[in-house]
């Protein structure tokens, strides 16, 4: 099938959207000629069902991109100039290897530290041949936080384990919370099913800092001051614990900490939740009784919400909620963070941590890479880069550029385009797209697992992951038979794992011949009477965060850098609280070099409310720079009141460009979160001016 569908001229072909989203759609790839003309959503897949973003649709821009890297290329300029001269593989291979292994002799294995995240979100693109690579190489492990992991630690300190209510039954709810995630740019297929349960009834409520395309979508939207999510949570539960709306034979049988949490929330009147959040005492009381007498509610926790320093208390304070009414007993009720954990795979088959020979190494989290960067102590002499874009993607990104600038960093990016961060490479290696490759691919929101088999020969000169780790490990005199393994043998061994019994009956044979198979969602049936927390319940008081040092009930924790209702910013150096979400057309910085996206897009653009404008004498329009002691970001204004006075709003993730310092993440901190080490980027404070 895989050579068929690569040398077949002419015909349509299935294939997954690779990208970072919980949608994971399956694909039609039509081809003339040998070449993609056309990507189509598969009508055939049970969940997203021929639909697809605008995204993906353009897809084929992006693979056959006039400026997409084709050879291997070394720098022979200065280092962020681009300036690079075409060798072969052979040379590039040799050099990374001949530099590792005196790297290896001078500094320690340590010194070299990988760089990656889910840019592809195919299991073997960076999850298998590279985790065996470096492991067996002894490099310095990297924390992957600058996502969701303040948000999972969050959700698991509640359910302990990844997993929520599945997309399907969502249908069946007749309140909607869409908490902190702009679905309809984000996530298309679960704003489709609440559509459908909104015609039948059901109404949907957005709460956001910024009434961006999901919150004009809504029945109903809430706005309120970035970070005080949980305070607005907790409130809900004083209004429903004193009115009645709690299931007590649930709270009795299902949770630990009940009785301790009717108490703690007593402080939380509507009264002082409206002051800290910004929302009305009456729409506090209305949101309570909506949700609280609901016959069938559903929560949806966006991403956003956990990027600020309170990020896993927020999560976790929203998780909670279900309980209180007993939601997990309903079909389509409860709520929803993540579902990665139903179809975890045997990671220790794909990465081979056994490999290591200094199982002690230290880990760098990613959020932290500028600061890593700086240390003297045990310096990082060389990074490995792929599946990410860290100069424009990671926080405080000036230090970012400067640590990527040292001269002394032996630097490798392997990617499909000269990104920002590539320009700094001493070697660029040129990456496969996912339709050039094998891969296995698993939705972090939906129940099914989809294989992708290449459509087009790799173009150019370009490798995907796993040949290009295996070239690696052989070049450093790796002799273990991990480096020989085909793509179809470490897909076998990911997928063969008794220890997830909800991937009972996923094979790759079922896989070739259906291209998607559901996993097997019957132990969710009586996952409430064995949930993996310590107590084995439900935990609305946690011992492990009390131990931690974190309080144990869900709680409000103001940001430490930031504004509420109450803290307002007015009279500090930086009085407004600045937030950077994605746009209808990126994803993260992915899509940002495509022209008809950037068009889509038209330019960076700061969103600000009139109050705020007219304070600072700027009009609709014009050019300003945002800036704090990290850095400046310039960008042009767009007065609108789709947010409460006090924010700005810029979407999407630009590369530099046109002269400009259009870098969002050069004004955002590397401060760690509350749980997870997770990114802080939306607890930033920033001041506004025109430009001159």
């Amino acid at each position: 099938m895989t050579q068929a569908m690569i040398h077949q001229e002419n015909g349509v072909f299935p294939a997954v959207c690779p990208l970072d989203c919980p949608d994971t759609c399956g694909l039609l790839l039509h081809k003339e000629n040998g070449k993609i003309v056309k990507v189509t959503g598969n009508p055939e897949h049970p969940i997203t069902q021929g639909a697809i973003c605008n995204k993906v649709r353009n897809m084929a821009h992006r693979v056959y991109h006039p400026e997409r890297v084709l050879y291997p290329l070394r720098r022979v300029g200065p280092k962020g100039e681009g300036a690079f001269e075409r060798i072969s593989w052979d040379e590039a291979i040799q050099e990374i290897a001949g530099r590792y292994k005196g790297l290896i002799e001078e500094y320690g294995s340590e010194s070299i530290l990988p760089y990656s995240f889910y840019g592809n979100m195919g299991i073997l693109s960076v999850d298998g041949m590279d985790r065996r690579f470096f492991n067996r190489l002894g490099a310095s492990r990297l924390k992957q936080s600058i996502c969701n992991s303040a948000g999972n630690e969050g959700w698991k300190s509640v359910m302990g384990f990844n997993g929520g209510t599945v997309p399907e039954d969502t249908v069946r709810a007749d309140v909607i919370l869409v908490w902190g995630g702009n679905i309809v740019s984000t996530n298309m297929h679960q704003m489709v099913i609440a559509e459908k349960a909104r015609k039948a009834g059901a109404q949907v409520v957005v709460i956001d800092v910024h009434k961006n395309q999901t919150g004009q979508w809504a029945d109903w939207f809430i706005p309120l001051y970035p970070g005080t999510d949980a305070a607005l949570a907790v409130g809900l539960m004083h209004i429903m614990f004193r009115d009645g709306m709690v299931n007590e034979e649930f709270l009795q049988k299902y949770t630990i900490g009940h009785e301790a949490l009717r108490e703690h929330v007593k402080e939380y009147t509507p009264e002082h939740v409206s002051s800290i959040t910004g929302i009305s005492i009456e729409d506090i009381e209305k949101l309570a009784e909506l949700y609280g007498r609901a016959d069938t509610s559903y929560i949806h926790i966006g991403n956003g919400l956990q990027h600020h320093d309170n990020g896993g208390l927020t999560v976790r304070s929203i998780a909670a909620l279900p309980a209180l009414t007993g939601q997990w007993l309903k079909r389509g009720g409860g709520a929803a963070k993540s579902n990665g954990g139903y179809n975890s795979m045997d990671s220790d088959a794909l990465e081979r941590p056994d490999l290591r020979p200094n199982p002690e190494a230290r880990t760098i989290n990613m959020n932290r890479i500028g600061e890593a960067l700086a240390m003297n102590e045990q310096p990082i002499k060389s990074l490995f880069v792929y599946c990410s874009n860290p100069l424009v993607v990671a926080p405080d990104t000036e230090r970012v550029r400067e640590g990527f600038a040292r001269e002394d960093l032996f630097t490798v990016v392997h990617d499909l385009f000269m990104t920002d961060t590539a320009k700094y490479a001493d070697i660029v290696l040129p990456a496969t797209s996912s339709f050039e490759n094998t891969d296995l691919y698993a939705s972090y929101w939906h129940q099914y697992v989809q294989l992708q088999e290449p459509v087009i020969p790799a173009l150019g000169e370009s490798k995907g992951n796993v040949e290009l780790f295996s070239m690696l490990g052989r070049a450093m005199g790796f002799q273990e038979p991990a480096f020989h393994e085909t793509e179809e043998e470490m897909m076998a061994r990911a997928l063969d794992f008794p220890d997830n019994p909800y991937l009972n009956g996923v094979t790759l044979d079922k896989l070739r011949e259906h291209r998607h198979v559901k996993l097997d969602m019957t132990p969710l049936e009586t996952y409430l009477d064995r949930l993996p927390t310590p107590s084995g319940r439900i935990e609305l008081y946690s011992a492990q965060l009390e131990e931690a040092g974190l309080p144990p009930l869900p709680t409000y924790v103001p940001l430490k850098e930031g504004y509420d209702g109450v803290r307002r910013g007015r009279g500090h150096q930086y009085p407004l609280m600045f937030i950077s979400p994605p746009n209808h057309n990126f994803l993260n910085s992915t899509f940002a070099n495509v022209e008809k996206h950037q068009k889509l897009e038209r330019e960076p653009a700061l969103q600000i409310h009139p109050e705020d404008a007219e304070e600072r004498g700027l009009q609709d329009g014009e050019m300003v720079i945002v800036y704090n002691d990290r850095g400046t970001y310039e960008v042009r204004a767009k007065v609108t009141d789709k947010m409460l006075p006090g924010t700005v709003v810029s979407q999407g993730l630009w590369w530099e460009g046109e002269g400009r310092k259009q870098r969002a993440n050069a004004l955002t901190p590397d401060r760690l979160s509350d749980m997870g080490g997770g990114a802080t980027f939306f607890s930033t404070v920033v001041e506004v001016k025109r430009k001159q």
